[in-house]
């Protein structure tokens, strides 16, 4: 039995089994083929690739609903935090203004009680920090951990 190449089948010369077409053919390196056959190397993803991108993401996905509400709380707590500090002059006056932003923002990680009230020269700084913790599932928590101070 002789087998043929592609290009040399058209002119009718036939190879010996044993001479492989990707090592004697002129086009062989164009495209990888074997003897009389030629071989597409596939491409893309497989089903089980698949389901693993979309668990992957499916958890990233879940993961960023449950912190992204905790990081816009963050930042409405930085901006009550900075309108406190430059509307009042005493400690007070900037415990109830942040409990009024408290209030009109809803959100409930800290009060005015938590506060840090210094001067640094003629300026005052008001500094904060908190602990968020995200229950991710079973015993799993994610510990978020913030902090701030006034500009």
């Amino acid at each position: 039995m002789t087998w043929s190449c592609v290009s040399r089948r058209a002119r009718s010369e036939p190879l010996p089994r044993a001479a492989l077409c990707r090592y004697d053919c002129p086009h062989a390196a164009l495209a990888p083929h074997d003897v009389g056959v030629v071989t597409m190397r596939q491409r893309g993803v497989t089903l089980l690739g698949m389901v693993f991108f979309g668990v992957v993401a499916a958890m990233l996905l879940v993961l960023a609903a449950k912190v992204v509400p905790t990081v816009t709380e963050y930042l409405a707590i930085q901006k009550a935090v900075n309108r406190a500090a430059q509307s009042g002059t005493t400690v007070t006056e900037i415990r109830n203004a942040f409990e009024r932003a408290k209030t009109a923002d809803y959100f409930e990680a800290i009060s005015g009680q938590d506060l840090e009230i210094s001067k640094d020269g003629d300026k005052i700084v008001v500094e904060f920090a908190y602990d968020k913790e995200v229950h991710l599932f079973g015993p799993a928590y994610l510990l978020l951990k913030y902090r701030g101070r006034s500009q």
